[in-house]
């Protein structure tokens, strides 16, 4: 992620929003105010801007309880066109039935009133870190496709399952890993990458679904994050991102 981060911050309460916008504006941050999630709807739908550029923001940061739109609803309308921005939900309620509900839709995470600010400026600077992909895969026209696809995101093909490992590190990466590979058994290469890196997320990915089913049943059960049967949705695979994505944001806000 590149340029200055773009913060939301929605709170019915004025001296909230006005506190938390000057704060981070000082701080090099770009940051404007909603006092509805009525208006923070149109914000984030870019109603109020000129250009499609100034409509992106990058972070969500938004009460739970407000007048006719609360936070939970709020993070409902955004995750139906936008699941892939970030939102935390804040309270001054830490007991809140509101704040489970919250978590159980999918929301970054819940901060309790009054905010931590440190943590939400560690926060802010993970918003930044994306992960690279790594593409594990012998097939050059589909690592073209999805290359093309995902351009947004730094991609690394690797054809040779003997090398694989040599082009990891502990973090930061993704790896789609084919489980069919001309030389190599895909299984055979995600046990040498769990055995090194642990944490490292893997999909796995083939296009012979009833031959591979046993070897992708075995890496789940050693800590594959997720599979896909060739040909796949672009959108699933960008969706399994997303969620990546955002579980390493909540690692860093996991108080």
């Amino acid at each position: 992620m590149s340029g200055t981060l773009r913060i939301l911050v929605v709170d019915d309460d004025h001296t909230v929003t006005r506190t938390l916008v000057d704060i981070f504006r000082v701080s090099g941050y770009e940051a404007e105010a909603a006092h509805s999630g009525a208006e923070a709807l149109e914000k984030v739908k870019g109603n109020s801007f000129e250009s499609v550029q100034d409509r992106s923001f990058d972070c969500i940061l938004t009460d739970i309880r407000m007048p006719e739109m609360g936070g939970v609803e709020l993070y409902r309308a955004i995750k139906a066109s936008r699941p892939d921005l970030p939102v935390v939900l804040m309270t001054a309620y830490s007991s809140d039935r509101l704040v489970k509900e919250g978590l159980k839709e999918g929301a970054i995470a819940v901060l309790t009133k009054p905010l931590d600010i440190d943590v939400l400026f560690d926060f802010f600077s993970s918003l930044r870190q994306e992960r690279s992909i790594v593409v594990v895969d012998d097939d050059p026209w589909f690592c073209q496709t999805l290359g093309d696809t995902l351009r947004s995101f730094a991609v690394t093909q690797v054809d040779d399952p003997q090398g694989v490992v040599e082009r990891l590190q502990a973090e930061g990466q993704v790896v789609l890993l084919d489980m069919k590979l001309n030389g190599g058994n895909g299984l055979e290469v995600f046990k040498e990458i769990r055995e090194q890196y642990p944490r490292l997320p893997v999909v796995l990915m083939t296009g012979y679904q009833e031959e591979m089913d046993s070897a992708i049943e075995v890496a789940l059960r050693m800590g594959a994050y997720a599979y896909l049967y060739k040909p796949f949705k672009m959108e699933k695979l960008l969706q399994l991102l997303t969620e990546i994505r955002h579980q390493d944001l909540r690692r860093v806000l996991d108080l």
